[in-house]
């Protein structure tokens, strides 16, 4: 391997050690400080818990679009925590060993994953419209981000009105975790954290593209499989914290919540990106991405009303190893595609598909296909009077 190579991925081995090492005292303080000033039981809480555990993507996220214009490590880095972070659900099953996850997790984490799929399918829906050349914005931002933005505060206040009374008494009952720690003290350990978090959410993005030009790979597999492998290591070691204390349902719920504010950080990157719509400026293959993790929150949802207590090999249950076949099935797709000869998806600011080196356009093809259905009404029409 290349020198420059072995140092590229050096630099990225340093980026996850800090987000991984940073984004977990983050997540510490973020919590206890919560704790302390009362809004851990408030839906302003949830939202502000949600916000640190998912700073590492929205400060890499905000960093691709502005500094490195790199619109598709953004998108990948969001689809792709949302698909890992359902991952980690299966180390949650592994981890309790005696029975499965989804014997005894509470059916009321339906409602985020609910929301979950809603934002999703939403953003999915519009960036299969972006390749039809419906492209709806408002200077440089699609209209879908408003409407992202109005999902994700209903979602979340939803989700807290529903968990409110599980939410206080849980906080009620968490013994103070830094006792000795005044909280300007937690303040400023939590300051000195995010710095190190943002500092690496705003390095990722260009290690992340050195990556993909070096290696010969595309942004968008490369933001889906490591840059939100980096940026979810937070989500990682909170569901391990979890297990030990036996806040798994806890550990689920902010997998979750994660998710949603992960949709949310897409439609943040779309205000940031000046140069046009973010779905007009990225990979139609990204759509895997989608609905792998919508595939896989449905798949946790069944789980969670099924409550199969079958292991498979006394380890995990079956909704665990349907996740884990259909989070590999992705990441085999967006290789296979990154290493197709001579082929290249991509969207266009035109709404169109380039494949195989061809230009096929969208609306050109449904234009096509209108005015031929026209003639087709009517020529029936015209033989309908005669006779």
């Amino acid at each position: 391997m290349p020198m420059v190579q072995i140092t590229t991925w050096l630099a990225f081995l340093v980026c996850v050690i800090t987000i991984g090492v940073a984004g977990t005292l983050l997540t510490r303080y973020g919590d206890a400080i919560a704790d302390k000033t009362g809004l851990g039981g408030t839906w302003i809480g949830l939202m502000l818990m949600a916000t640190v555990t998912s700073l590492p993507e929205l400060a890499a996220g905000i960093s691709a679009v502005t500094i490195g214009d790199l619109p598709d490590i953004a998108a990948g880095d969001v689809f792709g925590s949302c698909a890992y972070n359902l991952l980690l659900l299966v180390l949650l099953d592994y981890l309790q060993r005696s029975t499965p996850l989804y014997a005894h997790a509470r059916r009321g984490h339906v409602l985020s994953a609910g929301f979950g799929i809603i934002l999703l399918g939403f953003t999915g829906l519009s960036l299969i419209l972006t390749q039809f050349g419906v492209s709806l914005y408002l200077l440089h931002i699609g209209i879908y981000t408003p409407i992202i933005l109005l999902l994700y505060g209903v979602a979340i206040r939803t989700v807290f009105l529903y968990e409110k009374a599980r939410i206080a008494s849980f906080i009620e009952k968490e013994p103070d975790k830094y006792p000795g720690h005044s909280l300007r003290d937690l303040a400023i350990r939590y300051a000195v954290a995010a710095v190190f978090v943002v500092a690496a959410g705003l390095w990722l993005p260009h290690i992340a593209a050195d990556i993909a030009e070096q290696m010969g790979w595309t942004q968008s597999f490369v933001g889906t499989l490591f840059a939100a492998l980096a940026t979810s290591l937070p989500e990682l070691v909170v569901t391990i914290a979890a297990v030990r204390i036996g806040a798994v349902d806890m550990a689920i719920g902010d997998l979750l919540g994660s998710n949603m504010f992960n949709v949310l950080i897409l439609a943040i990157d779309d205000i940031f990106y000046v140069k046009a719509p973010i779905l007009e400026s990225i990979s139609s293959i990204h759509l895997s991405s989608v609905f792998s993790a919508m595939t896989m929150t449905g798949t946790a949802i069944v789980g969670f009303y099924f409550r199969s207590r079958h292991l498979v090999f006394n380890r995990l249950a079956w909704t665990s190893v349907f996740l884990l076949a259909v989070y590999f099935i992705n990441a085999w797709v967006l290789y296979s595609h990154d290493h197709s000869p001579g082929t290249t998806v991509r969207a266009s600011p035109a709404g169109s598909l380039h494949h195989d080196g061809h230009r096929f356009s969208l609306r050109q093809g449904m234009g096509n296909i209108l005015k031929h259905a026209g003639t087709a009404i009517t020529f029936t029409s015209e033989t309908a009077q005669a006779e």
